[in-house]
């Protein structure tokens, strides 16, 4: 698991960069009560995390230097099982799916627009795998791989797209904010939230998505700083993809995005972010530095962005097929596919099985797609204010007034139970990947195939 550079070379680099103490060492957790194991995998600030490598700002040089550094990431990933590296693999699989059938149903005017993943399925389920429970999550627009294993509904971000809503999921319910369509803005609101973590004594930490093209914007900047200040658990997730829409990387910085870190006084890591495993290991060393209390850290993953920006763009205008197909080859999908055949861990048999719920999951969402209403206009006024105050309710009044009879929409619009066909058919839910097996704020936990028309449930045996 070592970074492959666009050029071939492949190297592992990080700055450990010294972060200065804080005024007052970061409050403590509340205890946990004497009968309350700590969760598996999760940290408790400013202790070790048991079988995992010392990992930190202090472990590095106090000048900030930027040092090729030997992060043992294997370390960190050494108690995958077996049907947890299928897990990995299955993740990938369908959210490729979705975003095939996404794109497909934009092309048919079923969504307005849509903003590709392929190329970067390894860097979203890799870092969304590497998510607790406490974590909070704060994405752009095309985090849909990570959205996914938060255990949110895939239906509720296509909805989005299909504006129908803004966004319908509860961002505590599942440890993931609403997408960000601000380009940048998600890391001020990320670095806030973390503050608020540290006051709050959580045991968590807050990780951030934003692309190449994001760290030229200056709410990016302002939120490095202001999260190093002020030592909040914040890892800053940049997924490198080579585009910022129509140009390269190399007109964002001068200089590696990785290297930014330096500047503001806290550690950094450039990863392959093509590689699931390694993109796993690193999100878990850069967590448990926030989680310790140790403050933010920056993970640079290195992938590709496949597709175009979002389906309102066309990329032959600016990047080369040689170029395409050089990361073609690089795919990360038959990157973890080779290495589960290579352990035997990808039969003909589960392949058939995988490849059958990828169908009918995309057949379902399609279908719930399709089905879903247009709002009540006046839906736009309803989250406006927890309490709403007289003047919104007078301009929710004027602008009721102005409609014709019969412009009203569904208040419930993603409920299958008013969809012909999936409100009477068990298990549909929990083969969409509303819940799934994968519990709803995350943690890596073992995949598993569904045959269709098969309504197992999870936990139940085969």
């Amino acid at each position: 698991m070592q970074l492959l550079t666009p050029t071939g070379h492949r190297i592992t680099v990080a700055s450990r960069a010294r972060t200065p103490e804080p005024d007052a060492p970061p409050a403590a957790p509340p205890d946990r009560p004497a009968d309350t194991p700590p969760t598996p995998g999760r940290p408790t600030p400013g202790r070790p995390t048991p079988g995992h490598p010392k990992a930190g700002p202090d472990a590095g040089p106090p000048s900030g230097e930027l040092t090729a550094v030997d992060i043992d990431l294997p370390a960190y990933v050494a108690d995958l099982t077996d049907d947890e590296l299928f897990g990995l693999y299955r993740d990938m699989v369908l959210v490729r799916r979705m975003d095939e059938e996404a794109t497909s149903l934009q092309r048919q005017g079923e969504l307005g627009l849509w903003a590709s993943l392929r190329g970067q399925e390894a860097a979203q389920v890799g870092s969304g795998r590497a998510l607790g429970p406490d974590d909070m999550a704060f994405p752009s627009y095309r985090e849909h791989g990570v959205a996914w294993c938060r255990g949110v509904d895939p239906a509720a971000v296509l909805a989005i797209f299909r504006g129908v809503n803004l966004g319908g999921w509860d961002p505590a319910t599942h440890g993931f904010a609403l997408y960000s369509i601000v380009v940048g803005s998600q890391t001020l609101h990320a670095a806030g939230y973390a503050m608020g973590m540290t006051w709050d004594r959580s045991a968590g930490a807050a990780i951030v998505y934003f692309g190449d093209g994001a760290s030229s914007e200056g709410d990016v900047n302002e939120a490095f700083g202001w999260a190093s200040v002020f030592s909040v658990p914040l890892v800053f997730f940049c997924q490198n993809n080579q585009w910022a829409i129509s140009e390269p990387t190399r007109r964002q910085s001068r200089t590696e995005i990785f290297h930014r870190a330096a500047g503001f006084g806290f550690p950094s890591v450039r990863v392959d972010g093509n590689d699931v495993l390694a993109c796993l290991a690193v999100s878990r060393w850069a967590l448990a530095i926030a989680r310790a209390g140790r403050g933010p850290v920056l993970v640079e993953a290195v992938t590709y962005r496949m597709g175009a920006h979002t389906t309102a763009d066309d990329p032959t205008r600016y990047r080369s097929p040689v170029e395409l197909e050089v990361w073609r080859r690089r795919d990360p999908l038959d990157r973890m596919r080779a290495h589960l055949a290579a352990r035997g861990l990808l039969g003909e048999e589960r392949d058939r099985h995988l490849a059958l719920e990828a169908d009918t999951f995309a057949h379902e969402l399609r279908a719930r797609c399709t089905a879903m209403l247009d709002p009540d206009p006046t839906s736009l006024f309803d989250h406006v204010q927890v309490t709403e105050n007289g003047l919104v309710a007078e301009q929710r009044s004027a602008f009721a007034a102005t409609l014709d009879p019969g412009d009203g929409g569904t208040d419930d619009r993603l409920d299958r139970e008013d969809r012909p066909g999936t409100g009477d058919r068990p298990g549909t839910e929990d083969r969409l990947g509303v819940r799934n097996g994968l519990g709803v704020k995350g943690g890596l936990v073992a995949g598993e195939t569904h045959v269709p028309g098969e309504t197992q449930l999870p936990g139940e045996a085969w």
